[in-house]
């Protein structure tokens, strides 16, 4: 797994890993601030956010369910949201892309931990890193970097 440090006044870790398919930053900011950048910086591009998906609570409830007693996340969400420019411009390159949408940004937070990570699945090579680049700087702009 590579992991670097980025100098942005604040704690910052950007991860992407070999065998994982996502992109991560870890920031020692509030998780609310964090989901209230995301939202801004999705709606200031004028895209909608679809839904929120509380994965976090949903897996708390159900965690005695299912047989478990562990807490995975404090928080966790991911924020579905699309491109109607974007999204056409990649599925008319390859209509398979159609897989990749909606796009999905996820904030988290773990028990006993301060930071809050956000982050996005990588894409694939090809027109597909373009909204990977759209996602990156979606995130980036979120937690002020």
């Amino acid at each position: 797994m590579k992991s670097f440090l980025l100098a942005a006044g604040l704690a910052l870790t950007a991860t992407v890993g070999l065998a994982e398919t996502a992109v991560t930053y870890t920031v020692d900011q509030d998780y609310d601030d964090v989901t209230f950048g995301l939202e801004s910086a999705i709606t200031d591009r004028g895209l909608v956010i679809d839904a929120v998906s509380h994965v976090g609570a949903m897996l708390e409830r159900t965690k005695e369910d299912v047989g478990s007693d562990v807490t995975i996340f404090t928080r966790a969400e991911v924020y579905s949201f699309c491109s109607a420019a974007l999204s056409r411009k990649v599925m008319e390159a390859d209509p398979m892309n159609l897989q990749f949408c909606p796009y999905g940004i996820f904030v988290m937070q773990k028990p006993g931990d301060a930071q809050t990570t956000i982050g996005y699945r990588a894409m694939p090579d090809g027109p597909m890193k373009e909204v990977q680049m759209m996602l990156d700087e979606i995130v980036k702009e979120a937690i002020g970097e």
